[in-house]
């Protein structure tokens, strides 16, 4: 017993060392994370309200509402908005939802999970690349049918892209948000005992799916509630997607606020503050209206749960869970190699399948130009992700120290920047820079990344670290360890993998950022991204090829690296880099 006591008063000991720094780190974080959102909410108010220092309007009024009411285009540019971000996730939800159910602890299902990674290091904008190369009328899905089944000898007259119902920018959102949305669920089903569950409730007559339905969704829903906010939020005021797959005339509401945000004529920034409110006020509004939605369909499942029905017509779900889930993932990979295909393509008429002849002509033709954007778009990505790493490593640490543990509103403070519309926001802040005399440049568009990174990279490393097992520090300690000798060499080197995973997915976020490079960088930071989407206007499916397939590459890199770095520092050690 004299022996466990001294053990655990060298573990106080040393655990009372509390560097004021770790004290603040917390504080710090909140900061980053509430600041710009809040600033940059107060830089779109004023505006929207008439008050613009630098165009000499100190007078309130409601004239910047008046003239967005009175453009032509506000009744579809709204009605977009709210059916492209409902669509998409009711779609996405729906989908990861009957995969899970029919295919869970299945062969299909364990190779979906080793997809998840490359599926989700795509940037939206590549995807949506990949995608319309893969549904436009010379794409190659109408390319594979003619002219042996359709006849034709020439791309129809079909308006597939950029429809004025949203649906293929539905489409788009869908293909990237299943992966999201299954992998928080995947995160989830580890916290409420699914397997377990599953088996009781088949045990009790229940097919695959009404088990699952019955016994873990509601429990695994609850788990993934703000990451389907999140969803909803994003998909209806998303630009860099709606460039490339949604309508132009008129667009959705974010887009053309961003148009405004854009003009030269400064009197339109109080129109686009005007949009920005009425767009996050849509987003919350529909928050409002989905969690209703989520407790009438709580009343009705239970109702369902308690009648008993074994529902055995939901096996036959089996067949289209697979066929879906399969669709879901040869969009992402045809639409990649798609975009491989046009950045080598030399003459490729239609309706041939493939090119004439290969080349690097494109490559040659583009790759000089590639360097600044690329170097940008590492240097911005790198730094962010240190920083945000810096931050969550930090809030965790003091989070194990201090015996804390974060609270709901924690959660909803780590969420607010991508619950809150890019839009409603981020012309604010720019708003605020122009108004203080500060420069658009790489430093200002680091720090408003970090706003956007920080949360991804907290969720991905905040599990793996919290379950660390703390009898290591305590042997540490024993040894005259202290708190930060036993975080620098054993509880970071041990949790190598989870570390750089985080940072890999980090590095995809920075990399995947169109608007806030956009907005914040005042049109001087050229980044891959950036650089992408305004080729969408071009059409020159080449260049669009090179420039989406590197963008990809910046955020796919990072991922290989974490995965084979830790079996190469750790070779002699397995345990630390399997599950």
């Amino acid at each position: 017993m004299g022996r466990a006591e001294n053990i655990s008063a060298t573990g106080r000991k040393h655990t009372a060392r509390r560097p004021v720094v770790l004290r603040l780190l917390p504080l710090l974080t909140v900061l980053v994370l509430a600041g710009p959102v809040l600033a940059g909410f107060v830089g779109t108010v004023a505006p929207a309200f008439g008050i613009m220092p630098a165009l000499g309007l100190y007078e309130p009024g409601l004239n910047a509402f008046r003239d967005l009411f009175a453009w032509p285009g506000f009744n579809s540019a709204l009605r977009l908005s709210l059916s492209s971000g409902l669509g998409a996730t009711l779609l996405s939800l729906a989908l990861v939802t009957l995969i899970l159910a029919s295919l869970q602890d299945t062969k299909v299902f364990t190779l979906l999970r080793r997809l998840l990674s490359p599926l989700l290091s795509v940037p939206h904008a590549a995807a949506a690349f990949g995608l319309a190369f893969l549904i436009a009328p010379s794409g190659w899905i109408v390319r594979a049918v003619s002219p042996a089944l359709t006849g034709w000898d020439r791309p129809p007259d079909l308006l597939i892209l950029q429809d004025p119902m949203g649906l293929s920018l539905i489409a788009g959102l869908v293909v990237k948000e299943v992966p999201f949305l299954l992998l928080m669920a995947m995160a989830a089903m580890g916290q409420v005992q699914s397997r377990r569950s599953l088996v009781i409730a088949r045990s009790l007559g229940y097919g695959r799916e009404a088990a699952w339905l019955k016994a873990i969704f509601p429990r695994v829903y609850a788990q993934i509630r703000l990451p389907v906010y999140v969803v909803l939020a994003y998909s209806m005021s998303v630009v860099d997607v709606a460039v490339i797959l949604g309508p132009n005339t008129p667009p959705p509401l974010s887009v053309q606020i961003v148009r405004w945000t854009s003009d030269p004529d400064l009197t339109l920034r109080l129109r686009a503050a005007a949009g920005a409110l009425v767009q996050l006020g849509l987003v919350l509004a529909s928050l409002v209206a989905w969690r209703g939605g989520e407790i009438v369909t709580a009343k009705l499942g239970m109702r369902w749960t308690e009648s008993g029905q074994r529902a055995p017509a939901l096996r036959a779900l089996r067949p289209l869970a697979i066929l879906l889930a399969g669709i879901s993932v040869l969009a992402v990979l045809l639409g990649l190699a798609g975009l491989i295909t046009w950045s080598f393509a030399g003459l490729w008429r239609f309706p041939d399948l493939l090119p004439q002849e290969f080349s690097l002509r494109s490559w040659l033709r583009f790759g000089p130009t590639l360097a600044q954007p690329l170097q940008e778009t590492v240097v911005i990505a790198a730094v962010s992700t240190l920083i945000a790493l810096v931050l969550t490593i930090g809030c965790l640490e003091a989070e194990h120290r201090h015996g804390l543990r974060m609270g709901r509103g924690g959660f909803w403070i780590l969420y607010l920047p991508l619950l809150i519309p890019q839009v409603a926001f981020l012309p604010g802040v720019q708003t605020l820079m122009i108004s203080l005399g500060l420069t658009s440049g790489r430093a200002a568009v680091i720090a408003v990344h970090v706003v956007f990174v920080l949360p991804y990279v907290f969720l991905s490393l905040a599990d793996p670290f919290r379950a660390w097992d703390k009898r290591y520090a305590t042997i540490g300690g024993a040894l005259g360890a202290g708190a930060d000798r036993v975080l620098w060499t054993l509880r970071l080197p041990m949790l190598l993998a989870p570390v750089l995973t985080a940072a890999a997915v980090g590095f995809a976020v920075s990399v995947g950022q169109y608007l806030p490079t956009l907005l914040v960088g005042g049109g001087r930071v050229m980044t891959l991204t950036t650089e992408a989407v305004a080729l969408a206007s071009g059409g020159d499916r080449r260049a669009i090829g090179v420039y989406a397939l590197v963008q990809t590459g910046a955020a796919l890199v990072p991922f290989a690296l974490a995965l084979f770095l830790p079996r190469l520092i750790w070779f002699n050690r397995k345990a630390l880099y399997n599950d």
